[in-house]
């Protein structure tokens, strides 16, 4: 059985767990939630980058169309292509980050 970690994203406080073969945005949707802005889910849009505060990850090829390395330096990253290698906490910074800090009715 896999390692399962904890994911807290810091913009809304919630939290959600992954395994280590699974991507951060795709366990966020498989547990129905909706922390993350979603895009095209193939790391060319950039709709769900994020920037990791806390913990250790690996991560696959991102597209330098969204994605610059100066920024992969800093821990910004596409939820698309991250794999949680310990609990993590994250913050929104794509562009549909301010969805995120609406209020909901």
């Amino acid at each position: 059985m896999s390692e399962r970690f904890s994911v807290r994203i810091e913009d809304s406080g919630e939290v959600f767990n992954c395994t280590g073969e699974q991507n951060l945005l795709r366990a966020m949707e498989v547990l129905g939630r909706r922390g993350i802005p979603v895009g095209c889910r193939g790391g060319g849009c950039g709709v769900c980058k994020v920037r990791v505060t806390e913990g250790r990850f690996s991560t696959r090829k991102m597209s330098r169309a969204c994605l610059s390395e100066e920024e992969e330096r800093d821990g910004v990253v596409l939820a698309c292509k991250v794999f949680a290698t310990s609990d993590l906490s994250l913050r929104v910074v794509g562009g549909l980050r301010k969805a995120l800090a609406r209020p909901r009715y």
